[in-house]
Parts: structure tokens; sequence; C-alpha cells
């Protein structure tokens, strides 16, 4: 089940079936299996469906006989067999098994405090036309995105924004802000989004709508116990732990298969997946021409190891170039990397192969400190005790062997990473970063300039912290700071969710079940990262039936190559075009002689460092998309094929 979209009116104002239809239209890549409605008297409901279970008798829109609850929902509920037998001994009925009953059943016993019994990925609507209520959610980390809009009153929701535009009654426009959140933080941060009065669902919130009036609630906020010893038995509850999250995420009737990058998180979760799998389980990899950002060999070895039918997909840069410009379609933001392509193109491959499921390792650097950010703030910090020391800031060089341009960068690392931020700054483990994306910045013109004074989304961010994030370690901090921005608003999105649904394929996260992450917090940060040793725990565990080699394999960071994707052989028509003066102009937002610059040093093979490649991707992104949502309209596309529609199902 994977996209929704609806209006709710504050007055008796009619919704026409063709505007629900159009908002289905518009995210139909979500739920390419089939469609259908709900309208009510002032609520409209459209879904499409993309099939993971057998649902007898059953639509992807559920509701009670008497229609006082209607329910849709994207994404999976992992614990439903144990919350089915709950209710069930409550004496509720079940007809089908689908996770919309389930939600019914749940609101009718609990309320909206159901969603702290969900364990899943999921977001929903839910309309309680008996108290005249709107319910829309989202799952705790973020998996599955939830836009919201208010116009004149009205309430529009849905999957994706583009939905919302194909109402034709919710305007698409800049919001320049949301943009220099992107050129600062890499991706805006809920609830603020790229376009103005559109606003996402923030993870482990729900909402309600009533009367013309938004409630927001936070049900799910996650936190760090700072301990000091790992408890006896970590290592066998790991297990537990992560054995039933993946066989929880391998409930579904569809064919599941696994992304395989080769490093630790994804070997771990294709291991105990192709446990539960009766046959031969399936694996899908990236690879790639340039040996810098190829794994293949070891995704090989792993593949072969578990005995997979696996798949390698090669990504060649023309390739990212070819499908540009759909990825930034479907990301609805720009980008300040590529990384989203190949998995654009590695979601396609999966299925045309025939899975709709599968099962990735995301969120295990989060939780398990796995990322160079991690390691790089513990160096820092390090060399700061003595800093004006020659040999602390070699350690740089070892971290970042694998970045061009870094030979002998002794001295280059320690004047950047050494005053990159301040101490008492709270968010100094990420200070680098967003100096480097800062750069971005360089490029705009006068005008976003001019509107952009007393913009500081690094102000905003430091302001939402929890009171208690001073009382956490520097790794803790570090790593709230990757959970709540990154995570969410890149990996699970613009990367995870938003590639894979392009071509109905449904990515679950075994790592991110909340009992996985309240587990690693729980942990000391010593369990995570032991010197330049990430994930330690998670090592030792792995090592039982990955064997030492993998599990104590370095981490490689997934990248894709940036600017050179673009300027290798002959450079696509549309990057000439969107980068000429004329295109830059017109936008407004960037500075026509300063790309003009950038442009020719990328032709003449110039740009290596990541500031630039950053620079190049988010500003040819940006016109991409600028030229898709804000020029072009959305509205008055032809709706899906009636015929591919089903009626509103119901439940006793």
């Amino acid at each position: 089940m994977s996209g929704f979209a609806g209006i709710a009116r504050s007055s008796a104002r009619p919704i026409a079936l063709e505007t629900l239809r159009g908002m289905a239209n518009a995210i139909c890549h979500r739920g390419p299996d089939d469609s259908d409605t709900y309208l009510g008297r002032r609520v409209g409901i459209a879904h499409v469906g993309l099939r993971t279970i057998r649902i007898e008798s059953a639509g992807q829109i559920l509701s009670t006989a008497d229609r006082s609850i209607v329910v849709a929902s994207t994404g999976d509920i992992h614990n439903y067999r144990e919350l089915r037998r709950e209710l069930e001994g409550a004496g509720y009925r079940f007809r089908t098994a689908s996770s919309s009953e389930l939600v019914i059943h749940a609101y009718r016993r609990w309320g909206e405090a159901m969603m702290e019994r969900l364990n899943g990925q999921m977001a929903l609507v839910l309309h309680d036309q008996h108290n005249d209520v709107l319910l829309l959610a989202r799952d705790r980390f973020g998996v599955r995105p939830l836009f919201i809009s208010i116009v004149n009153g009205d309430l529009y929701f849905g999957s994706e924004v583009k939905a919302l535009f194909a109402s034709g009654e919710v305007a698409a426009r800049p919001d320049l802000r949301g943009l220099d959140e992107v050129f600062s933080l890499w991706a805006t941060r809920a609830p603020r989004t790229v376009f103005r009065d559109v606003r996402q669902i923030e993870p482990g919130c729900c909402c309600t709508w009533s009367d013309g009036r938004l409630r927001e609630r936070r049900y799910y906020d996650p936190r760090y116990r700072e301990s000091t010893i790992e408890p006896s038995g970590a290592i066998e509850t790991l297990d537990e732990l992560m054995r039933s999250s993946v066989s929880q995420c391998m409930r579904t009737d569809a064919s599941v298969g696994g992304y395989l990058s080769g490093g630790l998180d994804s070997s771990i979760t294709c291991a105990l997946a192709a446990r539960e799998t009766p046959g031969t389980f399936r694996t899908f990899s990236v690879s790639f021409d340039d040996a810098r950002f190829d794994e293949s060999e070891q995704q090989q070895e792993v593949a072969s190891r578990l005995s997979t039918e696996h798949l390698d997909i090669r990504v060649r840069p023309n390739d990212v170039a070819e499908v540009f410009p759909d990825v930034v379609w479907h990301a609805e933001t720009p980008l300040v990397q590529t990384a989203p392509a190949p998995m654009f193109l590695l979601a396609r491959a999966a299925r045309d192969a025939g899975v709709k499921v599968v099962l990735t390792g995301e969120g295990a650097d989060e939780l398990f400190l796995g990322y160079d950010v991690f390691k790089e703030t513990m160096v820092r910090l390090f060399c700061l005790r003595q800093p004006h020391s020659r040999i602390r800031p070699r350690l740089f060089d070892r971290l970042y062997s694998y970045l061009e341009g870094t030979a002998q960068a002794g001295e280059f690392w320690r004047r950047f990473f050494l005053n990159a931020g301040s101490l008492d700054d709270a968010l100094f483990s990420h200070a680098p970063r967003f100096l480097i994306a800062a750069r971005i910045k360089d490029f705009y013109s006068a005008e976003s300039r001019l509107l952009l004074a007393g913009s500081d989304p690094l102000a905003e961010l430091r302001q939402s912290l929890p009171d208690s994030f001073g009382n956490w370690s520097p790794e803790n901090r570090a790593a709230y700071l990757e959970l709540t921005t990154v995570l969410p608003s890149i990996l699970l999105s613009s990367v995870g969710d938003r590639m894979s649904m392009a071509h109905g394929v449904e990515r679950r996260l075994p790592f991110l079940d909340h009992r996985v992450f309240e587990f690693a917090a729980a942990l000391p940060s010593s369990s995570k990262l032991r010197g330049l040793r990430d994930k330690e725990i998670l090592r030792r565990w792995a090592s039982q039936f990955l064997g030492k080699e993998t599990a104590s394999r370095p981490k490689q960071p997934y990248r894709s190559p940036d600017a050179v994707s673009f300027f290798q052989g002959d450079t696509a028509e549309y990057v000439r075009e969107l980068l000429s003066p004329g295109a830059i102009r017109r936008t407004g937002i960037f500075d026509a002689n300063a790309v003009a610059g950038l442009w020719r040093r990328c032709l003449s093979g110039r740009v290596i460092r990541t500031a630039e490649n950053q620079a190049l991707v988010a500003i040819l992104s940006t016109q991409l998309w600028h030229r898709s949502f804000i020029e072009q309209s959305i509205a008055g596309r032809q709706p899906r094929d009636a015929s591919s529609t089903r009626s509103l199902a119901f439940i006793s």
C-alpha cells in the first residue's frame, strides 16, 4: 500500500471526484497495482496501491460498514500479527489481512494513542466521521513521507507534494528559506519544505484536523541514555532484536529482495533475510566503473557467501546524467549530491526482476556510529586538546584517505577542521559539513541575498534541539543531529523512499525498528565507536555469521560521481540549456556570471573539490526543480484509467 492524497474541507463546499483522481494520478507510480477513492461530505481520499499482501474482498481504502471510520495507509505495520491477536482477544473481528483494518480496530480501542502501539514504517489518514476528525500520522523515524497544505481554510494532504499541486487548488511557489536550508543542511528539515505553504508532518508526529483547525502532537522522540558499562548479554539482546525486526519486515506475500552494498549493514540484513527465505534470496547492488566508488568485489563476495541470486547494476556517469531529471522530479527538491540517481536505477532493476519489497541496511550508521562524521568529531576533539600539535591532525589523512586532493593534507586538515566551529557550539560535530555546504551560497544572485537577509537555518536548528541535548556525550549529540536531519530528509527520502517508490518498490529497514534504536541508545558510546573502529558491537555480533573478515571490513561511504556525470563525453542538452546565463537569470536564484565560471571549470575538468561538486549539483538540480514544479503546471493531467479503480471496501 503505497500512496494516498486527499482534501478536507472546512465548509460544505463539494470535492470533485475528478480532483481526487487527478491527485492519485500524480502519485500513481507509488501504487501501480490499483487505485480507489472515498468521497464523504467534506472529506475526500484517493489511494494508489502496491499489492504486498493478498487482500480478500478488500480495497485499499477501508471503511466501517456505517462509514463512520475510513482509513487509507501506506507502508507496513511490522507488528501487525501481534496487535491483531491482542485486538481479537478484546473481541474485534477481522475480515481482511489489511493494515488499514488493523488501524480501524486499533483506533476504536485506543483512539489516537494507537500510534504509540504501532511498530512500522507507515503513514496513514483516518477519517472519524462521527466525531468529525481527520487524523494524519507518520512513523517514528520518517520512512514514509506525508505533506500538508492549508489553503483558504481547507486541508490538503498527500504522500508526495505533487499530489497537492495536482488538485489545482494548491499553488506551487518556491520557498527561498526552504532552499536556503537545503544549501545549509543538505535538505529541508521537517516541517519545512522548498515550497511555500507546504509542510511535511514531522517524523514521530500525528495531527488532527477538526473545525478547520490543525492540532499536532509528537508521539515519539528519540532520546539517549548515557551509560558507561555495556550490559551483560548485550550481544544476545542485539541478536534477538535484529532477528525479530528482519522477520517482521519479511511479512509479505510479495517477492522480497535485499540491497547489498558490500558493507556491514546491508550484509547483516541480507544474511538474516536469506535465512528467513524458503528459496533463494535475491540481492541487488550498484557498482561503478570508477574504482573510487566501486564495491563490486565485496558485494560479490558477500553474495557468494550468502548464496543469493545476485544482480549487479553497473552505473556509468552518463547513466546518472540521463536519469537526473527524473530523479529530481521524484525527489521534489534540489539535491547537493547525485547519490539518489544510482538508487533510482537500482529500484528500476528490482522492479524489472519482479521484486516489490527490498530490505536495506539504512539506520545502522546512525544508531551504531558508523559515519565518518562521528569519528571526525572525536578526532577534532582529540586534536583540540593540543591545538598546536602537527602530529594529531594526520589522523584526518587516515580518516579521509579516499578523498581526492588530500595527499599530505595534514596542515590543510588542521586549519580547516580545528577552526570549523567552537567547542561550545551545539552543532560542533557538523560544523565542517555545514561550512562546505554553505559554499553553494557563494553563487546566490543579489536578489536572493537580499531576500534571505536574516535567514539563519543553523540558528533555527540550534533552537529546535531538546533540553537534554547538552547533557549527552559528543557522540550522542552528533548521532541525534544525524538522526533528525540527514536521515529523514535525505537518506530516507531523496535517496530512499522517493527513488524506490518511483518504480513501485517498497523499502523496509530493519535497523529502524524503534526497539533496536532504544537498545543502541542505551549502550555506552564505547560499544559503538572505539577509536576509529565504528559499529563496534555490530561487528562483534556479525562476525558470528558473516565471518571476521567481512565483519571487520572498513566502511566505504556510499558515493556516486557528481559533477563529472554531466561533463564526461557529450554534455546533455538539458544541462547546457538549464545552466545557460539566460536560464539562470530567468530562475533568479543564482548569479549567472558566477555559474558561468563554475561551468567553465567543469568543462576543463578542474572541479574536483567537494564544495564545487556540491555547488554544481545543487545549481543544476535547482534549475530542474524550478522548471518541473514552478514553471510547469501539474494540475490538469489525465487521471488514471477508470478501469483500474476499485470500489470502497467495508468491514463490519
